[in-house]
C-alpha cells in the first residue's frame, strides 16, 4: 500500500493537504515538529479530525541553531521560514526509511505568502531538504510540474488543486466540506512571527551570542529590563502571570515583592551585583501603589528559599524606566 508523510503544523492547510491525500487511498501519517517556538498541541487537535496517526519530532536544539543565523535571512520578525521549512523536509526524508513512507506531503500554497512560498521559494526548500523528488504540495500542485509520483501513478494529479494567492476561501471551503471546525487561525502557532517575542529574543541573542530553553520561555511573559551589568530583569505584569513566571523559576534567580505597597513581583537571573540589587528594588518599587512616594520596602531572595533580606527605595523615574526597559515593538 502507498504511504505518505504529512508534514502537519498544526493549521488549516496541512491537515486539508493530508485529507486530500487519504480520500486517494493512500496511508497518510502526521509528522509535527516541536522546538522552542512552537509544539504539538494544535496539530493533535487537527490529526484526530482526520482520523490520521501524528508522530511528534523533538528538533529544537538544532532549529534554535539554525534560527541564529538562518541562509535566506529571516521574514518579517524573526522567522526564517525557508530555511525552517527545508530543515522540516529533511527531518520528515529521514524518517521516510523508518515509516516505509513513499513521499511527503506539505500543506503549502503558492503565493500564499509573497516571501516563503514563491515558486522560487518553493525550489529552494524542495531543493535544500535533500528530498526534492518525493516532495508534494497537493493544494497547488496543478500549479506546479509533475511529481513523480503522479507520474508513476502513486497519486491521481486530477484530484489535486491549483489554489494560489492569499485567499482562504477554497481552504474554508474544503474545511466545510469535510467537517473541520476547529482550526486555528492562519497567523497562529510560531512564536517567531510574534513582533515582541522576535524583538526580544533578537536582543537576547545580540547581547548573549544565544539563550536556555528558560530564557526563552521567560521572553514570552511580564516587562523585560536590562541592568548595566548585562542582567535581566522581568516584571510581571499580572498575579497569573507572575504564577506562569514562578513554575519556570530555580535557586540561582532572585524574587522581588514589595512589602509596604500591593505590587508586581519581579525576578532578577544570575548573579548580581549591588547596582543590579538597587535597580531591581527601583523597578519593583515603580510597579507598585507607592509608586508616588519617597521610599517603598521590598522583600527579596533566591526563589525557594525564606527571603532573608528587606530595602527601601525610591521608585524608579519614568526616565530610568526607558532607559532599561526593552521595549515593545
Amino acid at each position: 500500500m502507498t504511504r505518505a508523510l504529512a508534514m502537519v503544523s498544526g493549521g488549516l492547510d496541512s491537515i486539508l493537504a493530508a485529507k486530500l491525500i487519504k480520500d486517494q487511498g493512500i496511508e497518510v501519517i502526521g509528522i509535527c515538529f516541536r522546538s522552542y517556538f512552537f509544539n504539538e498541541e494544535n496539530a493533535k487537535r487537527m490529526t484526530k479530525q482526520i482520523d490520521i496517526p501524528l508522530e511528534v519530532v523533538d528538533f529544537s536544539k538544532e532549529h534554535f541553531e539554525m534560527v541564529k543565523s538562518p541562509k535566506h535571512g529571516w521574514g518579517k520578525n524573526m522567522n526564517p521560514c525557508i530555511d525552517c521549512h527545508a530543515m522540516m523536509m529533511r527531518y520528515s526524508g529521514e524518517l521516510l526509511k523508518r515509516f516505509d513512507a513513499d513521499f511527503i506531503i506539505t500543506g503549502e500554497v503558492l503565493n500564499q505568502r509573497p516571501m516563503s512560498q514563491n515558486k522560487q521559494a518553493l525550489n529552494k526548500v524542495k531543493s535544500e531538504s535533500g528530498f526534492s523528488d518525493i516532495i508534494l504540495r497537493p493544494l497547488c500542485a496543478k500549479n506546479l510540474e509533475e511529481t513523480q509520483m503522479e507520474k508513476d501513478g502513486l497519486v491521481d494529479r486530477e484530484k489535486l488543486l491549483n489554489i494560489s494567492g492569499r485567499s482562504r476561501k477554497p481552504q474554508i471551503e474544503l474545511a466545510e466540506k469535510w467537517n473541520i471546525v476547529d482550526y486555528p487561525s492562519p497567523a497562529g502557532g510560531c512564536r517567531l512571527t510574534e513582533p515582541n517575542f522576535a524583538h526580544r529574543l533578537r536582543e537576547v541573542v545580540d547581547r548573549q551570542g544565544d539563550a536556555t530553553p528558560k530564557e526563552i520561555e521567560l521572553l514570552r511573559y511580564g516587562r523585560h529590563f536590562i541592568t548595566p551589568n548585562g542582567s535581566k530583569i522581568i516584571v510581571s505584569r499580572t498575579k497569573d502571570e507572575g504564577d506562569i513566571i514562578k513554575t519556570l523559576l530555580d535557586e540561582n534567580d532572585t524574587v522581588f515583592y514589595p512589602v509596604s505597597h500591593n505590587g508586581a513581583m519581579a525576578i532578577a537571573t544570575g548573579e548580581l551585583n549591588e547596582e543590579d540589587i538597587k535597580l531591581a528594588l527601583k523597578i519593583v518599587g515603580r510597579y507598585s501603589k507607592g509608586k508616588d512616594l519617597d521610599e517603598v520596602e521590598i522583600s527579596y531572595g533566591k526563589f525557594g528559599k525564606v527571603f532573608d533580606r528587606t530595602a527601601k527605595e525610591k521608585p524608579a523615574s519614568e526616565e530610568e524606566i526607558n532607559k532599561y526597559l526593552i521595549q515593545s515593538k
